[in-house]
């Protein structure tokens, strides 16, 4: 006999979007079911192990208060057990491993670990039931309804079904989309259905984004463990993509502005592996460690996260696809990251004079894996509902929209996000995408579907376009699409009703709005000079 758990919301995938869904939902008070398939929480911040994008007004304008929460959490970590240097313990904008590519860039299993404190009362007081290690197997539809989602413990094979009257998707990749045959996207749109300017004439569903299998490795000298050359060194080290300067196995990459070939050092400066400052180079762009941070007594060494161009897997794509073929992709990105590090281990070219860097190695302790890689491949781009409505190029767009004139501003705004329109090489042929875009609102009806009712999308999986999902994907864009889910099935809760009446009732909806600023610190609209900010605008 199956187990059965009924909640008010159940929400499969415990990425940023369904833990920030789910402890917003049952910090309101709603019982909730999570359900994730790794042991970890966190998504694309952990398990995948991508530090986090940000907008460069983070620090003074959070995108919501349990956003800045984490933020704050994930420094108190490193004050309170690391031997932080006196400078380092009181610098109130602590960036741990002081890389270029955010104001915190830190290890995944830190945040996986303050991820799991902060649900961690509502999980005792059983408010939140986590389910760990289960993945979606079946769901049951009544018409243009979700009745049910059944789980799979990963572990022991034991199922349960979960019913409430809101479910969210929250998966990486869209999951539950395609199990209730719940109406959705994969790939490109065609410039037609929505004259977006930088869409392609046809449609595409293999034109999707490359996954990245992250690694992350340590400087140490006198390492004598080394990647053995996996049995596709020789693919990666030798074909040269059409759209790419050579083997991908090389300093040689792509300015994905421009297009131009570009060359950039993993190193600039001395042979210590800790060059002062920040470079531009790869080493300093994801660093996770930092010992300018550390005090001298601490025996480890410098360690970067690597997600760079070279080990972006564009040969297959992974949805629309069978599982053999999706496995063989994934199997396929794992051999390119090791492929990377064996070459950068043996062969490349150092920035001092000479090949191989041997000093470095694989730290897959920082994922809390054996191999050395992460937990997961860095997924950018995931299976995308029909929604009630869709954010197009033509919403954001700087091209498209004008210089001057701003983002769309929208009735049913949920939160805000900002990051460049961010593509990256496709296994259709094509190559980067990267184009600007203005700071951005994140509208209520592109979180609900139009083919079922009471189904939210809660991860990258909303109703973006292959275009404007380069620049919702990122961490706290997906934090804040989470926050607006948990206080939306709380509303539904609460009036007994599905949540496109709340987006078209304009009381509900200026209710759920003065939920989410006064009761979450949620932002919902960008101050004007923001808004209308087109040139000049860097991460941080």
């Amino acid at each position: 006999m199956k187990n059965r758990l009924e909640a008010d919301l159940v929400v499969i995938g415990g990425g940023l979007g369904g833990v920030a869904a789910a402890l917003t939902a049952a910090r309101l008070g709603c019982r909730v079911v999570l359900t994730e398939a790794d042991t970890w929480l966190g998504g694309q911040m952990t398990v995948q192990g991508v530090p986090p994008d940000e907008t460069p007004w983070i620090e003074d304008l959070p995108t919501s208060a349990s956003y800045a929460e984490l933020r704050s959490l994930i420094r108190d970590h490193y004050r309170q057990f690391y031997p932080l240097t006196p400078r380092a313990h009181s610098d109130v904008e602590l960036n741990p491993g002081g890389g270029d590519v955010s104001r915190l860039c830190h290890e995944p299993r830190v945040s996986a670990l303050v991820l799991e404190q902060m649900i961690s009362p509502l999980v005792a007081s059983g408010r939140i039931v986590w389910l760990r290690e289960h993945e979606p197997v079946e769901v049951v539809r009544s018409e243009d309804r979700v009745e049910q989602i059944t789980v799979c413990d990963l572990v022991t094979g034991e199922e349960t079904d979960l019913r409430a009257p809101i479910f969210v998707d929250a998966t990486e990749l869209g999951d539950v989309l395609e199990l209730g045959s719940i109406e959705h996207v994969i790939g490109a749109e065609s410039q037609e259905e929505y004259g977006e300017l930088h869409a392609p004439k046809k449609a595409d569903p293999n034109d999707q984004q490359a996954i990245t299998w992250c690694c992350a490795v340590e400087w140490r000298k006198g390492n004598a463990d080394f990647v053995d050359r996996p049995a596709l060194y020789e693919r990666f080290s030798t074909v040269v993509p059409e759209f790419w300067p050579g083997p991908q196995l090389s300093w040689q990459d792509i300015e994905p502005v421009s297009l131009s070939t570009r060359t950039r050092a993993m190193l600039a400066g001395d042979s210590s592996g800790t060059p002062p400052g920040r470079s531009g180079d790869l080493w300093h762009y994801r660093r996770i460690v930092s010992r300018s941070n550390l005090s001298p007594e601490f025996p480890g060494g410098e360690i970067t996260l690597v997600n760079w161009p070279q080990i972006d897997y564009w040969d297959k794509p992974l949805l629309g696809v069978s599982q053999e073929s999706r496995r063989q992709a994934e199997d396929e990105s794992r051999q390119l990251t090791l492929s990377f590090v064996h070459w950068l281990q043996t062969v490349a070219p150092r920035h001092d004079g000479g090949y191989g860097y041997p000093e470095l190695r694989l730290r897959g302790d920082v994922f809390g894996t054996k191999d050395g890689l992460a937990r997961q491949p860095y997924y950018r781009e995931s299976r995308r509902i029909r929604a009630l409505d869709t954010v197009t190029e033509g919403d954001i767009g700087i091209e498209m929209r004008g210089q001057h004139s701003g983002s769309a501003t929208v009735r049913d705004t949920v939160g805000t996000g900002y990051y460049r329109i961010d593509l990256h090489p496709t296994p259709a042929g094509r190559s980067y995408v990267d184009i600007g875009c203005f700071p951005f609102q994140i509208p209520l009806g592109a979180l609900i579907s139009r083919d079922a009712g009471n189904l939210l999308a809660g991860a990258k999986n909303i109703g973006t376009t292959h275009i404007t999902n380069g620049a919702y994907r990122v961490h706290p864009v997906e934090w804040s699409i989470g926050v607006a889910v948990g206080a939306l099935a709380q509303m539904c809760h609460e009036h007994g009703v599905e949540p496109a009446t709340v987006r078209s009732d304009d009381g509900m909806l200026r209710e759920l709005q003065a939920m989410l600023t006064e009761k979450l610190g949620a932002q919902l609209a960008w101050p004007e000079r923001i808004r209308t900010l087109a040139e000049g605008v860097a991460l941080w």
